[in-house]
């Protein structure tokens, strides 16, 4: 699992995480968090965010990240990242929106990797 964020307007990466062992899930979840908190830092607070897993941001919208994956050594770090997206989640009060990108009108989102 890896994931990344675009600039929609420049087409330029603005972060990058992994590989690491995961799912595309969390992955989207873990992206949206990055975003907010970068849009938070930076003052973005109207910045749209674009996701296309109604899973991930229906885990932001309730703050929880709600994944199957087993915890194991391998994924024990992941999970840290997780449990410290799910608390910037609860000590923040953002007011982006989070949007479902429409892979069907918009072709696929920029920050996949092309892998679809």
């Amino acid at each position: 699992m890896e994931y990344q964020g675009i600039d929609l307007t420049t087409g330029a990466r603005v972060f990058h995480f992994g590989p690491v062992k995961g799912t595309n899930n969390i992955g989207e979840f873990l992206a949206i968090v990055h975003a907010l908190a970068l849009c938070w830092q930076k003052g973005w607070h109207d910045k749209t965010i674009y996701s296309d897993s109604y899973n991930a941001i229906l885990w932001v919208s309730k703050g929880k990240c709600k994944t199957t994956l087993e915890r194991t050594p391998q994924t024990e770090q992941l999970f840290q990242i997780i449990a410290r997206a799910e608390n910037w989640l609860r000590t923040h009060q953002y007011r982006n929106p989070i949007i479902k990108w429409e892979t069907q009108k918009w072709g696929e989102v920029p920050a996949d990797f092309g892998r679809k």
